[in-house]
């Protein structure tokens, strides 16, 4: 046997694991209620906003509606914002006594700006819960209520409801689906929420809920400060502590639109997707096992190998899958995933590239 003809038939068969691994997790993913009780004791929403004018209101204007919580405080961090945003804030919020303004000059030495922001509005709270919730995200009426029912009900420290993400231009079609299938293809969800292994994590800051002893149980923010994926060093800090967490589906209580075009997702994952695999080693050994599961059986198909069609098929048919469990765009989407991962891999290499060279920066701020 050829050593092309090998790859090709490693790539097909892995693509079909991993797609029969994600299909059997889309069934065990943990689903907050849509009608969930009123919640018992106080809840604190956080909301670091730095340059956010465009999007902070239909932020908070959704965290004013929601019901089911009758203690709830919001507070909104502007983060030495250059714009409006806490103009904005102010506007929206009228004279509705549960939302706080807070406001920082910006990171002290040592830390980034959105974990110094987190661990600001977290020792402003006087919640049983934290609710970190970012500028750009919209929660259904039920939301914070349905998340917390979960993460009591669960047993949970820590809990995502993971939001449907708003993809829109050809680049955002092509990677933003990418987020939630890859914890769905490649992590076995509820070990994970038990293991203490970092391996084993997966975490979105955009809709993300805690209990509030075990984050100070865990030292929070501060001890995590520096790190980019604050929020999977979050959920590692608490499970090292004996906690519990991980994701769950947030299809019908959150979206988000994380980035406007190619440009701006271009610089969102250049900031922190050298940081996801640990090391360079590890970066590049995840990089070649994406390229010989997905690109390899693909580039075989077009040749006419019948082991590469059918292992081309097997990630359109995860990729299907994860996007029909999580609200995304899955025709004619899916068929694209190759492309999806050759882009992905290029992100990952441009990220790489700039952190080496101490190019990375965001919102004005070098990382």
């Amino acid at each position: 046997m050829s050593g092309w003809r090998t790859l090709t038939l490693l790539g097909s068969a892995a693509a079909a694991a991993l797609t029969a691994h994600s299909l059997l997790n889309a069934r065990g993913l943990r689903v907050p209620p849509l009608d969930p009780p009123p919640v018992p004791g106080r809840v604190s929403v956080l909301v670091p906003a730095r340059d956010e004018e465009k999007h902070v209101a239909a932020c908070l204007g959704s965290l004013l509606d929601q019901v089911g919580v009758p203690d709830l405080e919001v507070l909104v961090l502007d983060d030495a914002s250059t714009d409006r945003t806490a103009a904005v804030v102010t506007a929206t919020a009228g004279a509705d006594p549960r939302v706080r303004l807070l406001r920082s000059a910006g990171p002290e030495p040592g830390w980034l700006g959105k974990t110094h922001a987190c661990h600001r509005l977290a020792g402003a709270a006087t919640g049983d819960v934290l609710v970190f919730v970012d500028a750009d995200v919209v929660l259904a009426p039920h939301a914070v209520a349905a998340g917390v029912d979960l993460l009591r009900g669960a047993g949970l420290d820590l809990v995502c409801p993971y939001p449907r993400q708003l993809a829109l231009t050809w680049s955002e079609r092509l990677v933003q689906p990418l987020l939630q299938w890859s914890w769905l293809t490649t992590l076995p969800l509820r070990r994970a929420e038990v293991s203490p292994r970092a391996s084993l994590a997966a975490a979105n800051g955009q809709f993300l809920l805690v209990d509030a002893a075990a984050y100070r149980a865990c030292g929070g923010h501060a001890g995590v400060r520096g790190e980019v994926l604050d929020d999977l060093a979050l959920l590692r800090a608490v499970k090292a502590h004996g906690g519990r967490g991980g994701v769950a589906d947030g299809t019908a209580l959150a979206t988000c639109r994380m980035y406007d075009g190619w440009e701006d997702l271009r610089e969102g994952y250049a900031k922190s997707l050298w940081s996801a695999f640990g090391s360079a080693p590890a970066a590049v050994a995840v990089g070649a096992g994406l390229a010989l599961t997905y690109l390899v059986p693909a580039a075989a198909a077009l040749t006419g190998s019948p082991v590469g069609a059918l292992g081309y098929l097997a990630g359109v048919v995860g990729r299907y899958a994860a996007a029909e469990r999580t609200g995304g765009r899955s025709v004619p989407d899916a068929f694209a995933h190759p492309a999806s991962i050759a882009v992905l891999l290029g992100l990952l290499a441009d990220s790489w590239r700039r952190h080496g060279r101490g190019e990375l920066t965001w919102k004005g701020r070098t990382l």
